[in-house]
């Protein structure tokens, strides 16, 4: 198959691993509501929760599995069985149900968190998918900490769970230890040393530790990855986990590099950044790749120049494209007289070019005070620069107003209608692509969170 056909499937888990962030948990509505705009967006894997963790979370499981009828639904369970068993309670409605069971495979976690041997963990893992398996025929098996395991006995791991029947493979990087070329390779040697793997697929679930989640993922991807684990606003455990809109906008973007396609409506991104945020009250920050308020705002004068006379000088894709409304200049002290020209005539003035260098140097020292000039600030600015004067030949004249061109278009019928309002600073444009819009081990118990 040409690579240009290959298609990532997105497991989206803002509603399990997105929920661990700390002040970002849901109840049962609003996990639902969620759910909903996640299918919305096109997601085509929904980890709901975790049953066993509680009977909330069981709840909301148990909704979203008998209200979403198109994608995959996920349960996240121990290798044990009450935790299976709970996990396909409230998985048994949903048209597509899938067990997703993790053991960690590292040796500090075996040591320190497990206390069992390799022996006895290939032994658990094997047993726990092949009861998860006697339930559903979709298995997830993710081998926790993977990229602090030894890769001798992490292929020793994923042969056995194949052979219990796992569907399958995601490999986490669990505390965001890795590095791109390093997460690359980790997927190549599992690829090439792991017998039945052309059987399964090879999923990759990266946190966010040292930053490098998104281009973790993407390195997976290279290596034969076929399935990405990720969340809306990169939210998660710590750090966080690997942002969709990041992923999904990369292969977008840069098909020269990541020749991939997945299902995701990229206009539906910024509308769940939203909807996720209004749930749990944690705004998005205003630099966030994709879908932060800054994303689409310029306010340095070069650069609002170029995008007043073409956006894609300085944005790789358009606003449009991933949902945004549109683009916005930011009237700052870094702003140029193009941008405050713009901005002026939008608010019903224009002016000769002595009239705007005299308001430009006075905006850039109001600017410099206040950081960000809003439009009442603009409109006082230039109330006080420009008072009425005794002079023929006034420095500006405003605009038609909606009430004055309302009466123009009365006295004269047949002139054109006015030109309707523009949104500032431009008309809408094709988006970048060229395309139009339009085993109960008891020590364990205690240890429901990981992956």
């Amino acid at each position: 198959m040409a690579s240009e056909h290959i298609r990532i499937t997105v497991f989206d888990t803002t509603l399990r691993d997105g929920e661990q962030s700390p002040g970002c948990s849901m109840n049962r509505e609003e996990k639902l509501r969620l759910a909903h705009q996640l299918d919305r967006l096109g997601a085509d894997v929904i980890e709901a929760g975790f049953p066993i963790a509680s009977d909330g979370d069981f709840e909301s499981v148990k909704a979203i599995a008998a209200g979403l009828r198109r994608p995959i639904i996920a349960a996240l369970a121990r290798a044990c069985k009450p935790d299976i068993e709970r996990a396909w309670e409230a998985l048994k409605g949903a048209a597509h149900p899938r067990i997703h069971v993790f053991l960690a495979t590292s040796d500090i976690h075996l040591q320190y968190k497990l206390r069992i041997t390799r022996e006895e963990c290939v032994a658990q893992a094997r047993e726990a998918v092949a009861f998860a398996k006697s339930f559903c025929a979709d298995v997830e098996f993710s081998p926790e900490d993977a990229t602090r395991s030894d890769p001798e006995f992490l292929c020793q791991m994923l042969e056995a769970v194949i052979e219990a029947g796992a569907t399958t493979l995601n490999i986490p990087d669990t505390v965001g230890y890795t590095v791109p070329a390093e997460f690359g390779e980790l997927i190549a040697t599992i690829r090439r040393r792991t017998k039945g793997i052309e059987k399964v697929t090879i999923s990759a679930h990266c946190h966010n530790d040292l930053g490098m989640a998104v281009a973790n993922t993407m390195a997976a991807i290279s290596a034969g990855a076929r399935q990405v684990e990720c969340t809306i606003n990169g939210i998660g455990e710590r750090a966080g986990n690997a942002s969709l809109e990041e992923i999904v906008m990369a292969t977008r973007v840069r098909k020269d590099r990541y020749p991939y396609t997945t299902g995701i409506v990229s206009n539906q991104l910024f509308p769940a950044s939203q909807l996720l945020s209004e749930i749990t009250g944690v705004p998005v920050q205003p630099n966030k790749a994709i879908i932060g308020r800054n994303a689409f705002a310029h306010e340095a004068g070069i650069h609002q120049d170029g995008v007043l006379k073409n956006p894609l000088t300085y944005e790789i894709m358009t606003p449009q494209s991933v949902g945004v409304p549109d683009s916005k200049l930011v009237l700052g002290k870094h702003s140029g007289r193009h941008a405050l020209a713009i901005r002026c005539e939008q608010l019903g003035y224009q002016f000769d070019r002595r009239a705007l260098d005299d308001i430009y140097r006075r905006f850039v020292r109001l600017a410099d005070k206040i950081k960000r000039v809003e439009d009442h600030h603009l409109l006082e600015l230039i109330r006080e620069t420009h008072k009425p004067a005794a002079s023929a030949t006034p420095l500006f004249e405003p605009l038609p107003t909606a009430y004055a061109a309302a009466a123009s278009a009365v006295a004269a019928p047949a002139a054109a209608p006015p030109e309707p309002h523009r949104p500032f600073p431009m008309a809408q444009q094709p988006n970048a692509f060229g395309l139009p819009f339009p085993v109960d081990h008891h020590d364990q118990e205690d240890y429901l969170w990981g992956v």
